[in-house]
């Protein structure tokens, strides 16, 4: 269980609340089909970048010197167990956000209807600093007026969310979702302090 004196709750968005997987399929349905490139030797190239780079679609795609097509925020979803989490967390706790996501973030978690239940969000584009930079982690504990001991970043990826939290003091709970799943940490400060599989495994980590 994490330590009692924990007051916020940070998670990042992107495979870690919210479901990806449908604008990740159209994205290499579009690249492959459009560009006659054979779907199962890119998707087996974007795995193997999935262990190293954040963006791996970007990355095989930069192989071929194909178009990547724009973001599909329409065919995000919440993860089934996300609202309910944020519900039951927030009546005891801070819940922020910290994520690399485009403009617009705030309106897109009201319409999932869970904005209700955050207090406090970080996106990259408003902040014009992204993760894995300490300073977008430092904007969000200064705003938050909270030590980095008593917070936990939740995130799916050892490179943009557990390293860079790891080092400005943070709890760390990697969530093993979407393609940060296929990382691994290399070095013992990269190593998350928790590891779940899935957003209810965090109700035994913190007695809710």
């Amino acid at each position: 269980m994490l330590m009692n004196k924990i007051k916020w709750i940070f998670f990042d968005i992107g495979s870690t609340l919210v479901d990806e997987s449908a604008v990740y399929e159209n994205r290499i349905k579009e690249i492959t089909q459009g560009n006659n490139i054979d779907r199962n030797e890119f998707v087996a190239k974007v795995i193997e970048r999935a262990q190293t780079s954040p963006k791996p679609i970007v990355s095989a795609a930069e192989d071929y010197g194909v178009k990547v097509p724009a973001w599909r925020h329409d065919l995000e979803v919440l993860y089934p167990d996300t609202k309910e989490l944020l519900q039951r967390l927030s009546q005891k706790y801070k819940i922020g956000i910290i994520a690399n996501q485009d403009f617009g973030t705030e309106q897109r978690l009201t319409d999932f209807n869970v904005y209700q239940y955050i207090n406090l969000v970080i996106a990259s584009a408003e902040e014009g600093v992204a993760k894995p930079d300490l300073r977008i982690f430092q904007i969000a504990l200064d705003r938050a007026n909270c030590k980095p001991e008593e917070a936990v970043m939740v995130g799916d990826r050892i490179d943009n969310d557990i390293i860079p939290a790891n080092k400005i003091g943070m709890k760390t709970v990697w969530i093993r979702q979407g393609f940060g799943a296929l990382s691994e940490p290399q070095m013992i400060d990269e190593a998350p302090g928790f590891i779940i599989d899935k957003l209810t495994d965090i109700y035994k980590l913190i007695g809710v």
